[in-house]
């Protein structure tokens, strides 16, 4: 057993953060190496583009979420719900290692994203009442 019981869950965060990167600075790469393309023509290729890009997008959302994970744990905050300060359950963190919300705070922020209430990017809990 490990001195510090969070270093195997850090261990999983660095090697998620470490992995994203790369996976980041390929798309970016094969992305740049795309000629600009015509939409006038229909050519098939925009709707791979358009995938990278939203690919692009998800994976540095999930990079930005995996270094606020990291944060929260040099800030001895890790494993607490960001939104009602409870604990998040051993199995979420488990499962999904960058969770800063409980999975019943999280279905309520999805609800709210989902209704257009929130914006689908990170959420700050000053700008919206949750009671």
């Amino acid at each position: 057993m490990t001195d510090n019981p969070l270093s195997e869950e850090k261990n999983i965060l660095l090697a998620r953060r470490q992995s994203l990167l790369e996976d980041i600075a390929a798309l970016q790469e094969t992305l740049r190496g795309e000629v600009d393309m015509d939409v006038d023509e229909g050519d098939p290729d925009v709707v791979e583009r358009e995938k990278s890009v939203a690919l692009l997008e998800t994976l540095q959302s999930e990079l930005a979420a995996t270094e606020d994970a990291l944060r929260a744990m040099e800030q001895g905050t890790y494993g607490i719900c960001e939104r009602c300060g409870k604990a998040i359950s051993p199995e979420r963190l488990e499962v999904k290692p960058e969770a800063t919300l409980c999975v019943k705070c999280q279905a309520e922020v999805d609800r709210l994203r989902r209704r257009g209430v929130m914006s689908t990017r990170r959420w700050n809990a000053e700008d919206y009442s949750f009671g």
